[in-house]
C-alpha cells in the first residue's frame, strides 16, 4: 500500500498519459467535410478550416483541369469569425456562402481582399475571412495615372510642302474703247480751218 497523497499523484499522472490530456493540443478542423467546388475557368477547388487559438484559418487550394499545364495554386485566409453568433451555430454555411463568391471568379485566390458572408454581413472586419498570402504570388499590374495615355499610336509623318504665296496681281487698266471717229476729223467739219487745233483739243479732252 502508498501513501494516499503518493497514490492520488501516481493515478493523477497515469489519467494524463493515457487520456492526452497533459499533451499539447493540435490545430482541429472547424467542420468535417471539405467542401468543393469549381471556378469560373473550370479549377477544380476545395476549401479546408482549422482553429489557431481565437484565430480561424481557412485554404483554398485549386487545380487546373488541364493535365498539360498542371496549373495548382492555393491561398490563405484568416479571420475571427465566432464573433458572429450565426456563425457559432452553423460555421460550415458561413464558408459556403464565401464559396459561392469564389467560384465566380477565374482563379479563386484573386478576388476580394475581405469576404462578407450575408449571415454575418454586419459585423467589423475582424469577424471576416481576411486574404493573408497566395502561392504563387501574382504581381498585379500598376493602373496608369490619370491623364497618361495608355498607349501611343505610331502615326506615319507626312511632309507638307509649303505652298508659294501669290503676288496679289494689280488690276490691269481695260483698254479704252475706240472713239467715234476722230478728234481731229470732228474738228475739220465741225470747226473752222483755224480753230482746228483748238477744236480737236476740246473734243479729244471729252471724248476721254
Amino acid at each position: 500500500m502508498c501513501e494516499p497523497l503518493l497514490c492520488l499523484l501516481l493515478f493523477i499522472s497515469f489519467s494524463c498519459f493515457s487520456c492526452g490530456f497533459c499533451q499539447p493540443q493540435q490545430q482541429s478542423s472547424v467542420w468535417d467535410d471539405t467542401i468543393r467546388f469549381i471556378t469560373k475557368t473550370k479549377d477544380s477547388c476545395t476549401m479546408g478550416s482549422s482553429a489557431a487559438g481565437n484565430f480561424t484559418r481557412l485554404r483554398v487550394s485549386c487545380r487546373s483541369p488541364s493535365q498539360a499545364t498542371g496549373r495548382s495554386y492555393y491561398c490563405d485566409f484568416q479571420g475571427q469569425p465566432n464573433q458572429c453568433g450565426a456563425y457559432n451555430k452553423n460555421p460550415r454555411h458561413y464558408f459556403i456562402q464565401m464559396m459561392w463568391e469564389l467560384r465566380k471568379l477565374k482563379n479563386a485566390c484573386q478576388g476580394a481582399k475581405i469576404y462578407r458572408p450575408y449571415m454575418c454581413r454586419k459585423y467589423s472586419d475582424e469577424a471576416q475571412m481576411t486574404f493573408m498570402t497566395s502561392w504563387p504570388k501574382t504581381s498585379a499590374s500598376k493602373p496608369p495615372k490619370p491623364g497618361q495615355e495608355q498607349c501611343k499610336l505610331a502615326v506615319p509623318a507626312v511632309q507638307y510642302k509649303p505652298t508659294a504665296t501669290r503676288k496679289p496681281t494689280k488690276p490691269q487698266p481695260q483698254p479704252a474703247k475706240p472713239l467715234q471717229g476722230s478728234a481731229s476729223r470732228l474738228a475739220t467739219e465741225y470747226c473752222w480751218k483755224s480753230f482746228h487745233g483748238l477744236c480737236s483739243y476740246v473734243i479729244g479732252w471729252f471724248l476721254n
